[in-house]
């Protein structure tokens, strides 16, 4: 017996051989596909799969997007009565009554919603809409004067408005002195805005130099030394102690601005020409040339402004009786050189024209338009009798003496 394993020959099948054993291959699979037929399959089939994954991807976002617009549709709808924390919490409106406490300043012209911008920022109330709708419904809201407040902090918006209502509430009270006005117009406004300040503790305060500051230079008229500005007074504020605020605010500018302390008053005196005869700031610097060469020159100063102040009196009941009036020593048509003191409380633009006078030779000035403040300069008579003129044609149009 040989020792070389036993085989059989395949059985032949026609012109087919049948392997031993398995019978007809043919018979029990299908023939075997191209390499290549396989590739395109498979191909096919993972480009369905990321068609399959894109779609499923759009979907997903779309609906998240859905889902967003929903939370925020509902978020406004509800008030945003959820807080980060799952708690149930009103931010609309605070439930108040609060806790101390922000200090909150309204200054002239806020509305309502600058208002209540203003008090949500400083955490007194929880939103402007909230605070406006309060505002809308007061009567007295459009009355809130300006001033620092001091409220409570998460306040209800109706008891923020019925606090800022409230004089109890102020701080500090915010005074506005526009540029131009005299003393006696300086005390009024103070008094408007703060009341318990009369017109006439304010003259007394006036008459003691030393008590509120005033320097020496202003020869004890305080009359062009109350700087225009915008004050915050506090509540226990007295006619004293806002004189000596508003001339130490003049001190102080004139010192920023390098002035000698032996020229302050003839300063402020020249300034506060230029503040009443100058409607226009461009102005300002060619009327503080003028008025500088006529006094160069040693001309009277024939300032209307500067006669109706000595009167007592609007320049508009000017008559040229009064101009011819000698014994006002503020007729600059009868008395040389500048009046005796200032004419009233002049700003910084006046101040920097005086300081900073525009080159020219100007010597004539007059307002031909009295709308508009247009104003013409001259350097001889019959140049400013022509624009004399104008103003004149421009009185006959509008009927204006």
């Amino acid at each position: 017996m040989s020792n070389q394993t036993e085989w059989w020959a395949p059985v032949e099948r026609g012109d087919q051989v049948a392997e031993l054993f398995g019978g007809d291959p043919d018979a029990r699979q299908p023939a075997p596909e191209s390499r290549r037929t396989r590739q395109r399959g498979k191909a096919k089939a993972e480009r369905e799969r990321k068609r399959r994954r894109r779609r499923s991807l759009g979907v997903l976002l779309v609906a998240l997007v859905l889902v967003a617009g929903a939370a925020y549709v509902v978020t406004e709808l509800m008030g945003g009565l959820f807080s980060g924390d799952g708690q149930e919490q009103t931010v609309q409106d605070y439930p108040g009554p609060g806790h101390p406490s922000a200090e909150v300043t309204i200054a002239q012209g806020d509305t309502g919603g600058a208002i209540g911008q203003k008090l949500v920022d400083a955490g007194v109330v929880a939103t402007v809409k909230a605070f406006t709708a309060a505002w809308a419904a007061e009567p007295q809201a459009a009355s809130i004067q300006p001033g620092t407040y001091r409220l409570l902090l998460e306040m209800r918006a109706s008891d923020a408005v019925a606090a800022l209502l409230d004089p109890a509430s102020r701080s500090s009270f915010r005074v506005t002195i526009p540029e131009g006005l005299n003393a006696e117009q300086i005390y009024t406004k103070i008094n408007e805005k703060t009341v318990s300040i009369t017109v006439e503790a304010l003259r007394a305060a006036a008459a003691d130099p030393a008590a509120i500051g005033l320097p020496a230079e202003a020869g004890g008229n305080v009359e062009g030394w109350l700087f225009p500005s915008t004050y915050d007074l506090p509540p226990d504020a007295t006619a004293q102690s806002v004189l000596a605020m508003m001339t130490a605010k003049t001190v102080e500018v004139l010192n920023a601005k390098g002035v000698p302390a032996d020229q302050w008053e003839t300063v402020l005196n020249k300034a506060s020409l230029v503040e009443r005869e100058a409607r226009l700031d461009e102005d300002r610097p060619k009327v503080a040339r003028a008025i500088q060469n006529r006094l160069d020159r040693d001309m009277i100063l024939q300032i209307d402004a500067a006669v109706a102040y000595g009167l007592g009196i609007p320049g508009t009941q000017l008559t040229t009786e009064m101009t011819q009036d000698a014994s006002n020593p503020y007729n600059t048509y009868r008395h040389p050189g500048l009046p005796p003191t200032p004419i009233a409380s002049p700003g910084e633009t006046s101040i920097d024209a005086v300081l900073n006078p525009e080159p020219g030779d100007w010597i004539f000035w007059v307002t031909v338009n009295l709308d508009t403040g247009e104003t013409r300069f001259a350097e001889t008579n019959d140049e400013h009798n022509q624009n004399r003129e104008l103003l004149r044609q421009w009185q006959a149009e509008h009927g204006s003496d």
